[in-house]
């Protein structure tokens, strides 16, 4: 007798939903792969394909170069206001009170006194996400007071960029901010104390043009945008194609405007042996 097989009803067995976690996977800006979130936060928050740093957060960068528990913030009530009442899409000062809920932080910049590798240092941070790391008059004031705090204090400055350049809602009060603080930078070279800049990406606009090419020594990460206009702009207005890699850190480094570029995981040590270079008395090495 032929065997029948078959199901006894025309109901269909329920079909299994497969949960995906959000978040576990992120893609490469650079080479444009798909990584495992976990292997990136792994590597520092680096592509384990191609070494392409990711954007960090200022708290996330401090804790990277500065060593533990050393960090005393300065400066972190100045809060700016909008001189000029300005609005484009939005009202300037709601732009603002979004980034402070968005990151936590008063303003696009944290600074403060550290110690990297056992050496005294202030530091100057940028938070990008806080509107594109934009300077403004705060700003300014933060970065002029901390270069002030290094003269006062006789300790070398740090300043690490990542900065879409001048605030345009201030207009012409953030553009003041580029000769402010290049002013204190002169101070701080006529007092004999060490600048050391740190170009990540993005460091454009305004801050290019002022203080973030005027370190005694200039450090990069890989492949960080770093220039005035970008490269769009830049093509239409000479009206020809630009070379590859036009504005990376290897670029600039190529043509001599950058001094090295440090890997993210090589950039405390190399700092802290810059440091202790410039120092009167360097601690001894382990």
């Amino acid at each position: 007798m032929a065997a029948w097989f078959g199901r006894k009803s025309d109901e269909r067995p329920a079909a299994r939903k497969i949960q995906i976690a959000e978040g576990l996977w992120i893609k490469c800006d650079s080479c444009k792969e798909i990584i495992y979130r976990q292997e990136v936060e792994r590597a520092g928050r680096v592509c384990p394909k191609c070494r392409y740093p990711f954007r960090i957060s200022a708290r996330e960068r401090l804790a990277l170069l500065v060593d533990a528990a050393t960090f005393e913030e300065r400066e972190a009530g100045l809060a700016t206001v909008d001189p000029l009442k300005f609005k484009d899409t939005k009202w300037y000062r709601d732009r603002v009170k979004s980034a402070r809920e968005k990151t936590g932080l008063e303003e696009a910049v944290i600074t403060g006194i550290g110690r990297i590798g056992g050496l005294p240092a202030v530091l100057a941070v940028f938070e990008f996400g806080f509107l594109g790391g934009s300077m403004g008059s705060v700003v300014g004031e933060k970065l002029t007071r901390a270069i002030e705090l290094g003269i006062d204090k006789h300790l070398p400055v740090i300043i690490v960029s990542a900065s879409g350049g001048a605030r345009m809602q201030e207009g012409i009060l953030s553009l003041m901010q580029m000769a402010k603080t290049s002013a204190a930078l002169e101070r701080l070279g006529a007092a004999g104390l060490p600048y050391l800049s740190v170009l990540t990406d993005p460091t454009t606009g305004g801050v290019t043009a002022s203080f973030a090419m005027l370190g005694d020594v200039i450090l990069s990460e890989p492949r960080a945008l770093i220039g005035f206009a970008g490269p769009r702009v830049i093509a239409e207005t000479i009206r020809q194609p630009l070379p590859e890699g036009f504005q990376r850190s290897e670029f600039l480094l190529e043509h001599g405007q950058l001094d090295m570029i440090v890997e993210r995981q090589d950039l405390k040590d190399t700092i802290r042996r810059l440091l202790a270079f410039f120092s009167d008395d360097p601690p001894a090495t382990s």
